[in-house]
């Protein structure tokens, strides 16, 4: 895989390398959690009764929150502005899920392109709605990582087996990432990345698409540590894992998820340490407790007070929250780390934007 490199200016997004070395920049939370809040139904998903779309398609569509941006667009953009509201400098498409590889599960997988052409226009207008010439916004194209995996049987007995190739997760992003694009991003999130296989696939994808259209938008990599052990699931280490893809040059480095910030400490400082990019932090509001309204038991205070002791200690240039974070805790996040002054890193801004 080759980077498209420096050489090329960005085309879209060309304030945020310089923003990063003035001040920590804020990400949006979940979408997911906000989305739990509305309890939306089977028809609600459906888009019943002001559209006929999808009254028969079958089986469950319950869930299947990309889906949204088709049949309850207004929720998607309120919930977009709540968070531009609370401070967010960045907020990611509803597009987490929108890849014909995970659509297959609803049978949608014929919608990807157009599920993530609307849900980026639906974050550009809120963006261009709160920008401001001192406090500009941004969509991020958000690229999860798709519920299957490259490099890890899915069959204990056969350690062989694969359920998807790199090929088809290419061809899947690149369908994704032409709809994002048409649709107005500003920068691409490739992130929660548990395999890293499956995230070469995104950022193959990505190179192809500068190379061929001679565009270039600054690219954000986020993986997962998903126990104690410090590795991602494909097995690296958060260091085996930054430099199995520094040659992307990203524009940020970073976690999300899975831990939240307390247990994510250790492997930010690790990433703080070696990356010569911006390091990202967006954890979960701590464990998974399902008697939670959220389905996690951090408070905005609890979960801003971990996040800011990284800011304090010079560890991060961009913050927000994962699952269960609210608008609330990206206000107090915001409002935490304001007067911190960013990690210093050594890429140079000229050499960015050369």
């Amino acid at each position: 895989m080759q980077s498209n490199g420096l050489s090329q200016p960005y085309t879209r997004g060309q304030a945020l390398p310089e923003l990063l070395k003035q001040r920590i920049l804020i990400l949006d939370g979940a979408m997911g959690t906000m989305i739990q809040q509305y309890k939306l139904s089977e028809a609600d998903y459906r888009g019943l009764p002001s559209s006929k779309r999808f009254e028969s398609h079958p089986g469950d569509i319950k869930g299947n929150n990309e889906l949204l941006v088709l049949t309850q667009a207004q929720i998607i953009s309120k919930i977009h502005e709540q968070y531009l509201d609370a401070g967010a400098d960045i907020i990611e498409t509803n597009t987490f899920g929108a890849t014909s590889v995970a659509q297959e599960d609803y049978k949608m997988a014929h919608l990807a392109r157009e599920m993530n052409v609307i849900s980026a226009q639906l974050a550009r207008a809120a963006c261009e709605k709160y920008s401001t010439p001192d406090k500009p916004r941004f969509a991020a194209g958000a690229i999860g990582p798709t519920p299957k995996t490259a490099s890890i049987s899915p069959d204990v007995n056969d350690p062989g087996a694969r359920n998807v190739t790199f090929d088809a997760l290419r061809a899947s992003y690149r369908e994704q990432i032409e709809g994002l694009f048409e649709g107005g991003v500003d920068l691409f999130l490739v992130e929660t990345i548990f395999d890293t296989l499956n995230a070469k696939a995104a950022l193959f994808a990505l190179d192809e698409f500068f190379e061929e259209t001679g565009e270039r938008l600054p690219v954000m990599i986020s993986g997962t540590v998903t126990d104690a052990s410090g590795r991602i699931l494909s097995g690296q280490t958060v260091e085996a894992f930054w430099n199995s893809l520094r040659h992307i040059k990203p524009l940020t480095f970073g976690l999300n998820c899975a831990l939240g910030a307390a247990l994510m400490r250790p492997y930010i400082a690790e990433l703080s340490r070696i990356c010569d990019v911006a390091v990202s932090c967006y954890p979960n509001a701590g464990l998974p407790n399902p008697m939670s309204d959220t389905g996690f038991d951090e408070t905005p205070d609890i979960t801003s007070s971990l996040v800011d002791g990284f800011a304090k200690d010079g560890l991060v240039n961009l913050v927000g929250g994962c699952c269960g974070t609210t608008p609330d805790h990206i206000r107090a996040i915001a409002n935490a780390v304001a007067q911190r002054k960013p990690r210093p890193f050594y890429r140079e801004s000229a050499e960015l934007l050369a």
